[in-house]
C-alpha cells in the first residue's frame, strides 16, 4: 500500500507526543542509513544524537513562559521554572556540541567543517569561536 505525503502527515499528526517522538527517531535513524550507509555504528549513533530535536513539551513550555516574561506576566515561580527549563536547553545544545565534537573527531576533520557538512549554523554569539 502506498500512502501519499499528505495522508502520512495526518496520520502522524495524530499520534500521542510519546509515540510521535519515537517515530521521528525511528525516521531520523532511516534518513541517517539512506545519506550515509557506509558510516559505522558509532558515528550513526552519534549522528542521531546530534539530530535529537529539544523535546517538543519542553520547548512548547519555554516559549510560553518567554512569552510570558516579555508581556511582563510572569510570576515568580514561573521565572524559576524558566531559568531551569533554559538551564535544560543549554544543557541539552551542549551535549549537542560534544557529540558534534565526536564526531570531528572520528572523521578527522575539524568542528567547523563538520557543522557545515551537516548544515548546522552555530548562535552568533559562538560562532566566533567555531
Amino acid at each position: 500500500m502506498q500512502a501519499s505525503s499528505e495522508q502520512l502527515l495526518n496520520a502522524i499528526a495524530q499520534m500521542p507526543q510519546p509515540e510521535l517522538e519515537a517515530f521521528v527517531e525511528q525516521v531520523l535513524k532511516l534518513r541517517a542509513q539512506r545519506q550515509a550507509p557506509s558510516v559505522s555504528s558509532a558515528e550513526s549513533e552519534l549522528l542521531l544524537k546530534i539530530n535529537q530535536a529539544i523535546p517538543a513539551d519542553l520547548q512548547h513550555r519555554f516559549n510560553e513562559l518567554v512569552a510570558k516574561r516579555q508581556a511582563l506576566t510572569l510570576t515568580e515561580a514561573e521565572h524559576t521554572e524558566l531559568i531551569q527549563l533554559g538551564d535544560r536547553i543549554e544543557q541539552l545544545d551542549a551535549e549537542r556540541i560534544e557529540h558534534l565534537a565526536a564526531l570531528a573527531k572520528l572523521r578527522n576533520r575539524s568542528l567547523r567543517e563538520i557543522m557545515q557538512d551537516l548544515g548546522i549554523q552555530p548562535p552568533a554569539c559562538v560562532s566566533a569561536i567555531v
